[in-house]
């Protein structure tokens, strides 16, 4: 009778071994759906603006110099004329608006020292913004890797 528990006990052998099959199948389901779904899926369209020439070059532009000393000045170059002025920040608006002369179609260029913080420029943008001057770009210098 003592020989009955000990028979038992070598039956119930734990098992060491991870059952790899159940992954395997479900591996082989998601393989299949996303095989089959992968086609289907539309790639979107983004229409990127491009740059290229003008047709025509402006009649004139309106150049604001942001000087390393933090003196503005201005110049307004047409095709006639090209007259600077230095400026102060608190009447730049008002004076870019009057160079304007009402034509907003005369772009406004921001050129900003290199030394100066881009917080300075930024200033600039945003009180010529503020006053309601259309047009107003920075100007950047293309260098060559």
């Amino acid at each position: 009778m003592a020989s009955g528990p000990s028979r038992t006990r070598s039956r119930r052998r734990t098992i060491n071994e991870i059952n790899m099959v159940p992954f395997i199948d479900v591996m082989l389901v998601l393989l299949i759906i996303f095989m089959v779904t992968a086609p289907l899926i539309t790639t979107s369209v983004i229409d990127v603006p491009s740059v290229g020439k003008a047709s025509s070059a402006p009649d004139g532009i309106i150049r604001i110099e942001l000087k390393a000393d933090h003196r503005i000045a201005m110049s307004n170059s047409t095709k006639s004329e090209d007259t600077t002025l230095e400026v102060d920040a608190s009447e730049l608006g008002a004076k870019t608006l009057a160079l304007q002369a009402g034509s907003e179609n005369i772009p406004v260029i921001i050129f900003g020292d290199k030394s100066l913080a881009y917080e300075e420029v930024i200033k600039v943008l945003d009180s010529l913004q503020r006053q309601g001057v259309k047009r107003v770009g920075l100007s950047v210098q293309v260098t060559k890797m």
